[in-house]
């Protein structure tokens, strides 16, 4: 087979896959909506069941509602009729996924959810099957044809299942009014936790770590601070009170001038009126500030302009915020 023939293969199956998402949007109606207004009415949880390659993406449909605002987990229908059902409570909804709507370890709990008054979304290809007949809202999300040649391996079909339930989870999350912050909570470990969570006062430099100097002290002395602290900078005070900033930067262009670094006095050199941010704000803020102004180094104050820390970019890469 030529490289081309690969990819005329691959092609192929990403074009009927695509269809099958596009005759998803025509076929979206009332159904739909009563399907994200009886989730977002959830008093418990969405419970996702499926058998097979359904249930594998019944269990990714679990996991983007849970990291979306509605509580939900995955149940295999399987273990379900040997003791999993007691994982569902009254207060519960079922989704179910069935290409057929008729998979022997599904149709078998249908009876027992409608005892225990239990709510059933299902999505399958089958309108007039067991699971579509039984269910309380019925999404069709049936495929012409599979991509597989043979028509046998679930592809299409799993592909606008999947597409479904992202579409029921983002409609319920917008209706919600998720926000970025709540979604960081939940992904408190990934690369937007870090930069939605972390704080400047989760990694600032505090107490004897912040270098200071005195507006009077020499280079000299405001040198040895920067070497001994390692921000690359030294906050310049003023009778305790933050008067300016004293950077790399500073030192480089200080340098031009060619002073006496026993004499000369900082105050001289420094800059005035430098940039800062509260302890309490989102280390990402810091990070935008660093590069909207071109700088390295950030002095941290309260509200009342008290000096409570210092940071540098060094800080902000090592707690992946950058």
């Amino acid at each position: 087979m030529t490289d081309t023939r690969y990819i005329e293969l691959g092609q192929a199956v990403l074009t009927t896959e695509a269809e099958a998402i596009t005759t998803l949007i025509e076929r979206l109606d009332e159904s739909f909506s009563s399907a994200c207004a009886l989730i977002l009415s959830c008093r418990g949880r969405i419970v996702v069941t499926g058998m097979g390659k359904s249930g594998h993406i019944g269990n990714k449909i679990a996991a983007t509602l849970a990291s979306t605002g509605t509580p939900a987990f995955f149940m295999h229908p399987g273990e379900a009729s040997h003791g999993d059902l007691g994982m569902i409570t009254i207060d519960d909804i079922v989704i179910a996924l069935s290409n057929s709507g008729e998979t022997s370890e599904i149709t078998l709990l249908l009876p027992l959810l409608k005892r225990l008054g239990i709510p059933l979304i299902s999505l399958t290809g089958k309108n007039d099957s067991t699971l579509a007949r039984v269910a309380n809202i019925s999404l069709d999300v049936s495929v012409s044809k599979e991509a597989c040649p043979l028509g046998l391996a679930p592809t299409s079909s799993t592909t606008a299942s999947l597409a479904m339930g992202d579409a029921l989870a983002v409609a319920v999350l917008n209706e919600r009014g998720f926000t970025e912050e709540d979604f960081a909570l939940s992904h408190p470990g990934g690369n937007l936790g870090r930069k939605l969570l972390l704080r400047v006062s989760d990694i600032m430099h505090t107490g004897d770590a912040i270098p200071l100097i005195d507006e009077n002290a020499s280079l000299k002395q405001t040198l040895l601070e920067m070497t001994a602290k390692g921000l690359g900078m030294a906050g310049v005070t003023k009778d305790t009170r933050l008067a300016g900033i004293y950077t790399d930067g500073d030192l480089r262009r200080t340098f031009e001038k060619m002073p006496n670094i026993e004499t000369a006095q900082v105050k001289d050199f420094m800059t005035p009126d430098c940039v800062t941010i509260q302890a309490e704000q989102i280390a990402s803020e810091a990070l935008k500030l660093m590069h909207d102004r071109k700088i390295n180094a950030l002095m941290v104050l309260n509200p009342q302009g008290q000096i409570q820390g210092a940071l540098n970019m060094h800080d902000l890469l090592r707690a992946g915020v950058v």
